[in-house]
């Protein structure tokens, strides 16, 4: 468990002076916890002592136990695949795939438990909300996620927007949002600059509601986000996993058309009426009737 989840596990049993410390932890994580005692005691405002009891409250035995487990956090998000592969640990004596589908198996249970339901009921509810444009983006590998994202939930309502990679088209979206609107966006170590560049912009200029979809260690976009789906997706291997957040976006969409299942069939119906009317093969190609044809 990093020392965030931590922190909010046990959110209810702290005291006045234990939230505030929490809150100038949390609002610059991992970062708000890396100054000097004194200096966070003056930020949070309370005694040194106060601190040792925070951190003792999360198993640590000290201030610098507590900041080594955020610099540890730290490095983690930062490994490369490289980094990983030095350590992989994948056992050849079932065969190399069963060994692997075994550890993806076991991430895909960590999810479940980890993700509060709470959490997944309140983001369907913001992103089947009609009202809310939903504007999906990832990173270099992480948009596959997006896009596959953006493509069923077209098929469920109105008003989905997948952002392209070029940073010079995102004024254009940008200006579009509002607050009401959702943005909902995807990365995994080892973080995307450019992905925190548009939360930063798009919170100062529309602040609309950000749903992070990242791994346990934490993107820096987490930081501006309302909602965070932190999942496992550390397999052993030079390779991260993305098997748990590909089953979040399957679960949502499904949740999504489920809880509404009249307009998300007469939604379908339509669609399909078009796609026999534009005479779509299964290549995805379009043709004119018969009687238009050359």
């Amino acid at each position: 468990m990093t020392v965030k989840a931590q922190i909010l596990s046990v959110s209810e049993e702290m005291t006045a002076a234990e939230r505030k410390i929490s809150a100038v932890v949390l609002a610059d994580y991992p970062f708000g916890g890396l100054a000097s005692i004194q200096e966070l005691a003056e930020r949070a405002k309370v005694s040194a002592p106060s601190i040792t009891r925070f951190v003792a409250k999360l198993g640590c035995a000290g201030y610098q136990e507590f900041q080594r487990r955020l610099i540890d956090e730290l490095k983690e998000g930062a490994r490369s695949p490289i980094d990983l592969r030095a350590t992989q640990d994948i056992s050849a004596r079932r065969g190399f795939l069963p060994a692997y589908f075994e550890r993806v198996r076991s991430r895909l249970e960590q999810a479940a438990a980890d993700v509060p339901e709470e959490t997944f009921e309140a983001v369907c509810a913001l992103i089947a909300d009609p009202k809310r444009a939903v504007y999906v983006m990832g990173g270099r590998v992480s948009d596959s996620l997006a896009r596959f994202l953006a493509i069923n939930l077209r098929l469920v309502r109105k008003g989905v927007h997948h952002i392209p990679a070029d940073p010079e088209m995102w004024p254009d979206y940008i200006q579009t949002m509002t607050s009401r609107d959702v943005v909902v966006l995807f990365d995994f170590r080892r973080y995307q600059p450019s992905l925190l560049r548009f939360a930063e912009t798009a919170s100062r200029t529309a602040r609309p509601q950000i749903v992070v979809v990242t791994d346990q260690w934490l993107s820096p976009v987490a930081q501006l986000a309302q909602r965070i789906f932190a999942l496992p997706i550390a397999v052993g291997t030079a390779w991260d996993t993305l098997v748990g957040p590909l089953a979040l976006i399957e679960a949502l969409v499904v949740k999504i058309s489920e809880d509404d299942w009249e307009n998300t069939r007469a939604r379908f119906e339509a669609w399909d009426g078009l796609r026999d009317r534009l005479r779509i093969d299964p290549s995805g190609d379009a043709s004119l009737p018969a009687s238009r044809r050359d």
